[in-house]
């Protein structure tokens, strides 16, 4: 049976197992909806710039090594949504993960946005936010947030 609610999804994955489970609801939910699904990863460019020492050629090597990670990340999704007989575009951005998913989510009008959250809480939270909260806070639709075990278990 065919739901005509979602017409396009987008998943964030930043290759955890939290992500994995929030990929796997996403796939769920394309499949029910029958629809493509959009699988986004964000090399968070305010990290590795904060973080690396001057050398151009250093800068480069790790700049292709976080674009790997999002690769491998997102193959995750690619494998799981052709196993379930859906199409998955992957995405690899930069920048702040939160803009990155809105601004994507606005640009393509996504109707659901699908992502996991580690159930980060106390001063962890205060002191790097949740990328879920603030994608939960400031998008225009719907927003389905997958708890990780941490979160399920109440920290």
């Amino acid at each position: 049976m065919k739901s005509s609610v979602f017409g396009k999804i987008m998943v964030a994955t930043d290759g955890s197992e939290v992500a994995k489970s929030a990929v796997d609801s996403a796939i769920e939910i394309a499949k029910l909806s029958e629809t493509k699904l959009y699988v986004i990863y964000v090399i968070s460019v305010g990290f590795f710039s904060m973080t690396l020492p001057t050398d151009a050629e250093w800068k480069k090597a790790f700049q292709e090594q976080l674009v790997t990670e999002g690769k491998q990340a997102t193959a995750y999704t690619e494998n799981a949504g052709r196993a379930a007989k859906i199409e998955v575009e992957s995405v690899i951005l930069q920048g702040n993960p939160a803009e990155e998913i809105l601004g994507f989510a606005e640009k393509n009008d996504i109707d659901l946005i699908v992502m996991g959250t580690h159930g980060t809480g106390g001063i962890t939270r205060f002191l790097i936010g949740s990328v879920a909260e603030n994608v939960v806070r400031h998008a225009k639709k719907a927003v389905l947030v997958v708890r990780g075990e941490t979160a399920k278990k109440g920290r």
